[in-house]
């Protein structure tokens, strides 16, 4: 048996006009910004929040998480890593998003390239 198996993890909620994160336990439940009371998005386990005055990362962000994509490599046992790709910038996601018309993808399937050529 899984040592992680009986450990709850907390996961990342993001609100993107505060550009603010937290950890709290996944529970279902809608979690509201304690700045503006809005509802926070879900991140996932293996979100890393950008400074607050970068708004190109910002902007990768949320183009990610608009799009459903979440950051995650956590396997629910918590036994194995397999971390996916995700845009760190705004011009990475302007050159997924160019893939994505040219190649007629997803925006999720081209966000989650990790290399635009290999489309």
């Amino acid at each position: 048996m899984c040592t992680y198996a009986m450990v709850d993890y907390k996961v990342h909620y993001v609100c993107i006009a505060c550009r603010q994160s937290h950890k709290l336990p996944w529970d279902g439940a809608e979690h509201l910004c304690t700045r503006c009371r809005t509802p926070m998005l879900f991140a996932g386990h293996d979100f890393a929040a950008p400074r607050k005055t970068d708004d190109r990362k910002w902007a990768a962000v949320e183009a990610v998480l608009k799009a459903g994509l979440r950051y995650e490599g956590f396997q629910f046992c918590g036994c194995g890593r397999e971390p996916k790709y995700r845009p760190r910038t705004s011009a990475q996601v302007r050159a997924r998003r160019r893939v994505a018309a040219r190649k007629g993808l997803t925006e999720a399937e081209a966000l989650a390239l990790p290399d635009p050529a290999d489309a």
